[in-house]
């Protein structure tokens, strides 16, 4: 893979407001849901918010292998990216103090400690780039 390859994929996931988060449903269907880009630590983990009591919570404490795909839509060129890997539900207050961010307590009225608010995070081992005509996969230590 070349650097203008890496540059790319760093720079459509850097850009996305939205990933759209997939899950493996009981029955063990995929599910697939948008959720806000909020926080990189690096091309290998990112962080999502949501509520405890939602559904995708009990499915990846169920089966926590996960996807997160990045999209460009642009007319001219269509690139995407898919990273497969791990998703984490995590409780803990300093997680959720991490990705706290003003506005939160509309959803979570007691504030970071709300039982109903939980981080996300998500360990990516591979990433799989569609660009152009292209399409390559590699592990995500190559990033």
């Amino acid at each position: 893979m070349n650097n203008a390859m890496k540059s790319e994929i760093c720079a459509l996931r850097q850009n996305a407001h939205v990933a759209y988060i997939g899950s493996v449903n009981e029955n063990g269907f995929p599910q697939i849901k948008g959720m806000l880009v909020l926080e990189h630590d690096s091309m290998k983990t990112q962080y999502f918010s949501t509520n405890t009591s939602s559904k995708r919570v009990k499915q990846f404490l169920n089966n926590p292998k996960a996807s997160v795909y990045y999209s460009d839509e642009t007319r001219d060129k269509y690139k995407g990216a898919l990273f497969t890997g791990t998703m984490e539900v995590c409780t803990d207050h300093e997680t959720k103090a991490h990705l706290w961010r003003e506005g939160f307590e509309l959803y979570y009225p007691k504030g970071i400690d709300d039982e109903d608010y939980c981080v996300y995070r998500f360990t990516a081992e591979t990433v799989n780039y569609y660009y152009g005509l292209g399409n390559v996969t590699l592990p995500i230590d190559e990033l």
